[in-house]
């Protein structure tokens, strides 16, 4: 063992010995390593690693590097092979105690890690999916749990985050919601059956994928949130656990001024998750209503216009580790999905219907494995596919597209 200068001196005269400093030295380690092993034997650490391969016929007939028009849901991709996303979460849970804290701290990397509705790049300097205090405040024998920082928002059928989604690609409802705010959130739980949310935060990251702490300089200009959720009691027979969410979420535009900024948005949500008196099979649904108001006088979108999308789900369990997951949606733009993926080419009154079937099987642990098949079709006008012949360069010239994807994700 080492010891100081000073410690060997007063040895020397006879202050101290080194057997009892050397006891003094572990015990003070000991201390440390006691203190650091107390502060971190709650915290876990978590995530998952997200990569895919994706074939769709007939993309090849132009081979600019614009690539062919693809279906317009967040995180489209075209052929290839795909590290999506790479994410890593720290928690430290709260205990039970009336006044107890916890946090979240949640990092993610690769093309899909910025929550922009295109999901084409990783521009997200932050690479921050999350990360707030987590407080709890206690009233009478009931409490409000906060969330302060960053944290996802309070609507939506499907999550940012892969594995908790029944389906690989996202849906259009997915598409037309906000992703990520800043601000502080609470949750009270009223009895089993009702919880409710409310929220203040800034307005900038409403559907535009803003960075964090992108408030507007107006001071009034914020975002609002709201929810309930209500969870079907056990007295509901074979119904028991059924859930129905419904959410707004108003934002106000990130700027004021002419001609410059974004404008104000309310997403309105309603979302149900159904037991069936088959146990194997589980339905849900969907609807997804954005309306863009008090907008500017941008080239490719007005100031106002909406977009909407209903939404079915079915997952049926076939054993442990085998499932079908269905979605079917049905999508009408009026001009609002244009803003929100701030592309001028998709077509302003886009109604299309998008079916996907996925397979999943869990062959390795910790693996969640997908194959899955998807069809988009768009009403009344050719969205996809751009040739660099017989036409206009890289104009669509077909109404259907067809995907087919693997989807393998380790999470630990």
């Amino acid at each position: 063992m080492k010891f100081n200068k000073l410690t060997v001196g007063l040895a020397a005269v006879g202050v101290v010995s080194l057997a009892s400093a050397a006891c003094a030295d572990e015990t003070s380690g000991m201390t440390k390593m006691s203190q650091l092993q107390t502060a971190l034997s709650n915290t876990t650490i978590s995530g998952y690693v997200d990569t895919a391969a994706i074939w769709r016929p007939g993309t090849d007939q132009n081979p600019t590097s614009d690539g062919p028009n693809i279906p317009p849901y967040s995180f489209s991709k075209n052929d290839g092979f795909y590290l999506n996303a790479i994410d890593i979460a720290i928690d430290k849970p709260q205990d039970e105690t009336p006044w107890a804290a916890g946090y979240h701290v949640e990092m993610m990397y690769g093309p899909d890690s910025e929550p922009d509705a295109g999901g084409g790049g990783a521009d997200n300097a932050y690479n921050v999916r999350q990360a707030y205090l987590a407080l709890r405040t206690p009233i009478g024998s009931a409490a409000i749990d906060w969330k302060v920082g960053v944290w996802d928002d309070i609507i939506g059928y499907e999550s940012t985050s892969d594995p908790l989604n029944p389906n690989y690609t996202r849906s259009y409802g997915y598409t037309i919601e906000p992703t990520t705010y800043t601000g502080i959130l609470g949750t009270f739980k009223v009895n089993d059956m009702i919880s409710v949310q409310a929220g203040i935060a800034d307005s900038g990251q409403s559907i535009f994928g803003s960075g964090i702490n992108q408030s507007s300089p107006i001071e009034s200009q914020k975002a609002y949130l709201g929810a309930i959720a209500l969870t079907a009691p056990d007295s509901f027979g074979w119904a028991k656990g059924a859930t129905l969410n419904v959410g707004v979420i108003d934002a106000a535009g990130l700027w004021g001024g002419d001609d410059e900024g974004a404008p104000g948005t309310t997403s309105f949500y309603a979302g149900v998750t159904v037991p069936t008196p088959l146990t194997a099979l589980k339905v849900g649904a969907a609807f997804d209503y954005l309306d863009v108001h008090n907008g500017y006088s941008f080239a490719h979108a007005p100031g106002n216009s909406s977009v909407w999308v209903a939404g079915a789900y079915a997952t049926y369990q076939l054993n442990d580790k085998t499932s079908i997951n269905l979605r079917g949606e049905y999508l009408a733009n009026h001009e609002g999905l244009d803003y929100v993926l701030d592309d001028g080419d998709i077509p302003s009154r886009l109604n299309a219907e998008e079916l996907t079937v996925t397979l999943q099987y869990n062959l390795w642990a910790n693996v969640l494995s997908r194959l899955e098949f998807r069809w988009d079709h768009a009403e009344d006008t050719k969205a996809f596919g751009a040739s660099s012949t017989g036409g206009e360069f890289n104009e669509p010239f077909r109404s259907n597209d067809f995907m087919l994807a693997a989807n393998l994700i380790y999470q630990f």
